[in-house]
């Protein structure tokens, strides 16, 4: 008769969840996970093919788990502005995790891309902007996002919700008129009379 697993996957994953929540990804060794689970580094070489999948598994729940709960905070009624929101909330409370996600965190980043572009959908349902258009403005609506979730993390800056929410209305209402992020729109100061100097076309 088989002898049963003491130490199962799922048990694992749940150690490793709670280690990346708290501290971030890099300190996901086998050791560290074996310690902080009171089990040996054994079941976790039978159970994962190595570190690298057992880390992959865990950005997929942390994914999951930032799609179906962190993320869908409401605040404003407004579901775009609520996902910047929230991630700028989850950031000041895992800030570990915040700084590892964009280093090892591809998953993380496409999850994150799928559902500002699915909340712009949703708060913007009236507009008919093509794929790449939606795109391009959820990536400047990143940009400010990760930026003030970075500026604060780091105390370089603080803001009340009031002047992110005015910031972030502002950048989105402004990727809408502009394509500031196409490879076609032309920068009207470079695209000035070539004998006109800089002061001119700075004025």
């Amino acid at each position: 008769m088989a002898r049963k697993k003491e130490i199962s996957k799922d048990k694992i994953l749940d150690t490793a969840y709670k280690m990346a929540i708290k501290d971030g990804i890099e300190g996901l060794t086998a050791r560290s996970i074996a310690k902080a689970g009171h089990f040996s580094t054994q079941p976790l070489y039978l159970e994962f093919e190595n570190m690298e999948d057992l880390r992959a598994q865990v950005l997929e729940r942390i994914s999951d788990d930032l799609r179906t709960h962190t993320l869908q905070q409401k605040y404003t009624g407004e579901p775009l502005i609520d996902l910047d929101l929230s991630y700028i909330d989850f950031a000041q409370k895992h800030v570990n995790l915040f700084r590892a996600m964009f280093v090892d965190g591809k998953v993380i980043a496409d999850t994150l891309m799928d559902l500002a572009i699915e909340k712009f959908n949703e708060q913007y349902s009236d507009t008919d902007y093509d794929q790449d258009k939606v795109r391009d403005i959820v990536v400047a609506n990143w940009i400010s996002t990760t930026g003030m979730a970075a500026l604060v993390v780091n105390e370089i800056a603080s803001f009340n919700q009031n002047q992110i929410i005015n910031v972030l209305d502002a950048q989105i209402h402004d990727a809408m008129l502009n394509d500031r992020l196409s490879e076609t729109q032309e920068n009207p100061m470079f695209a000035a009379d070539d004998e006109a100097s800089l002061k001119d076309n700075l004025a």
